[in-house]
């Protein structure tokens, strides 16, 4: 066969065995990224951890519940910090993206000792009827005006806010949204001792957007770079045929 190259919509077309050629180059890369990737979370298994001394209570439906009660018997615990404010009328669009991805992977994590709930200020109520609609499945409970998500720097108080910076993804950043989202981890030991050992903020959110992986594998990409901010294409899932919802997103960190 030739191989010489054509272009289509602006791509280039080639021979099979010039396109089997090039694959073969990116699969080296591929597998460098997977080893560093495997690297990386080696590192992140590694790091010290954080003995959880306050004494964190939660809105559930089943009541009142501390930190250790999340877990579920499990000894890991992921929490996703979903930015849903007080009074608001719906969850974040973005945080329900990554939401989106979470229920199928429930009964896999289970099996790998590792329980999963969402935490929000909104009330417990707010949240409930919220989740109702978007036909999930997962925990989600609410810290109300506790310290949680304020200690974890994915809320900020007022004054903090006025101030012009805040603490987010362990640097001091602009940020105007009173929420921002982020992932944290906990580990529970036999004496049911607590410990933080991770959190992920700003693009490492992403480890929860699947959909994400799916795109980047498309010609077409992730196709973001005309919009005018990342994500901004992203809706409630009910609501891709409707009108934009009004932004309660998290588009403003990196």
């Amino acid at each position: 066969m030739t191989s010489t190259t054509t272009e289509t919509l602006n791509h280039t077309v080639v021979s099979p065995e010039l396109w089997l050629r090039q694959r073969q180059n990116l699969l080296a890369r591929e597998k460098e990224l997977t080893c560093m990737q495997d690297q990386v979370a080696r590192e992140r298994r590694a790091l010290p951890w954080v003995r959880v001394e306050k004494n964190y209570v939660f809105d559930t439906p089943q009541g009142k519940r501390t930190l250790a009660d999340l877990f579920e018997g499990r000894r890991q615990l992921v929490v996703q910090h979903f930015m849903f404010t007080p009074g608001a009328e719906q969850g974040c669009s973005h945080c329900s993206y990554m939401a989106d991805h979470t229920d199928g992977a429930l009964a896999h994590l289970a099996q790998r000792d590792v329980t999963f709930v969402a935490v929000s200020r909104a009330a417990l109520v707010d949240i409930e009827r919220f989740r109702h609609r978007m036909g999930w499945r997962f925990n989600w409970v609410s810290s109300g005006e506790g310290d949680f998500n304020y200690d974890f720097h994915v809320s900020f108080r007022p004054e903090e806010l006025a101030s012009g910076e805040v603490n987010y993804n362990y640097q001091r950043q602009p940020i105007k949204n009173p929420d921002m989202p982020g992932v944290s981890v906990f580990y529970k030991d036999d004496d049911g001792v607590v410990y933080h050992s991770y959190s992920t903020y700003g693009r490492g959110v992403e480890v929860m957007m699947h959909t994400y992986n799916f795109l980047d594998l498309t010609p077409l990409g992730r196709h973001e770079e005309d919009l005018p901010y990342t994500m901004a294409w992203v809706r409630h899932h009910d609501r891709y045929e409707a009108a934009p919802a009004a932004a309660t997103c998290c588009h403003a960190a990196a």
